[in-house]
């Protein structure tokens, strides 16, 4: 499985890269305008990204009309090939991601909280689809958006359908995990997670009982 970062913050990308952990990034205008203000020129920030990360670099679109869509998608995607451009499950948005494809240009279908809609992003033809299990999980129980991953990447496979699972909205290390065992192709996380993905008790305690043992053997 892949790891992304879902980060609009530069240093967090480019320490992550340079750690060799992350295989891409997820962004979106809002992350942007937290992190570097709403002034700043979108083109070049997200060549700046590309330029920082080996793997592919969704780039959201802010309409929600199939023309709008269609007139930001191109302009993105002109940025760098390796711009995924993020469309929204909406009618206008499955109709775009169709003809998006037909100009060979990469998607992520994103807000996605249902196999229905995995279904419909999937026979548009999305590079990505991505399911939001954190969100998901607030809305019903524990658990729902990880069964989510799971049940997509099983119809998926079992059709052949070749877009790929992104798990997005993750709220923890259990998340990540469960998605790999759930057979998701990519999970995007927060820097935060990244960074507790090295992190357990044991390592912590076996790392001072071999210092100390060490330096007793001195």
């Amino acid at each position: 499985m892949k790891l992304f970062i879902d980060s609009a913050d530069l240093d967090q990308i480019t320490e992550l890269a340079e750690l060799g952990i992350i295989d891409g990034v997820t962004t979106n205008p809002s992350l942007i305008a937290k992190s570097v203000g709403r002034d700043v020129n979108l083109p070049s920030y997200y060549k700046t990204v590309c330029e920082r990360v080996d793997g592919d670099v969704s780039a959201e679109v802010i309409s929600t009309d199939y023309a709008g869509m269609m007139r930001e998608a191109q302009q993105l995607a002109k940025i760098d090939s390796r711009i995924v451009v993020k469309v929204p499950m909406l009618p206008d948005g499955v109709k775009a991601i169709r003809d998006l494809r037909q100009r060979a240009i990469r998607t992520n279908c994103t807000l996605v909280f249902s196999l229905a809609q995995a279904l419909l992003a999937a026979k548009a033809g999305a590079s990505y689809i991505s399911p939001f299990i954190g969100r998901l999980d607030d809305n019903g129980k524990p658990g729902d958006g990880v069964r989510l991953v799971e049940d997509i990447c099983q119809a998926f496979d079992l059709y052949q359908f070749k877009s790929k699972v992104l798990a997005a909205s993750i709220r923890s290390v259990e998340h990540v995990e469960q998605c790999l065992q759930a057979g998701a192709d990519v999970a995007t996380c927060p820097y935060a997670i990244l960074k507790d993905l090295y992190k357990h008790s044991l390592t912590d305690a076996g790392l001072e009982k071999f210092l100390a043992d060490y330096k007793a053997a001195q």
